[in-house]
């Protein structure tokens, strides 16, 4: 299923929907690390669950989204030497959920991709499956 924007927040947020999709096992290992955990937990508040959700999203506004975070800073996560560094944005997902859509910074990470991580696993927590649809709500 391609993702789609919903809409804009009067807030300045806007509204997506992607689905579900597996990824290649990397996010789990890359959360687990200490020094993960601490950024996470000084920049987000919270300690991330060792894992990633991760989703496929597409079309115009999402693109139009993507590009233009080249001018929002987001929330830096810092790397030592040898990581690459990442930024995060605070979303809500399916108006339930709290967690963070993580951008690493790499010049080639997949443009429909979004990876997200939070304080729960997340597809237990909101009874996903690959292909289940997820509204990400990117809070302003």
């Amino acid at each position: 299923m391609p993702s789609r924007a919903i809409d804009g927040g009067r807030d300045g947020s806007i509204e997506f929907e992607g689905s579900v999709c597996s990824g290649l096992g990397e996010g789990a290992r890359f959360v687990a690390l200490d020094w993960v955990g601490r950024e996470f937990r000084r920049a987000l508040g919270f300690e991330p669950w060792p894992g990633t959700l991760n989703l496929h999203m597409g079309g115009a506004a999402w693109a139009r989204w993507r590009c233009g975070l080249t001018a929002n800073d987001g929330i830096a996560i810092a790397p030592p030497p040898g990581f690459c560094a990442a930024r995060c944005f605070v979303v809500q997902l399916d108006g339930r959920v709290r967690a963070a859509a993580v951008i690493p910074d790499v010049s080639d990470y997949p443009p429909d991709k979004l990876e997200l991580v939070a304080p729960v696993a997340l597809r237990a927590a909101l009874a996903l499956r690959d292909g289940s649809p997820v509204r990400v709500r990117v809070q302003a």
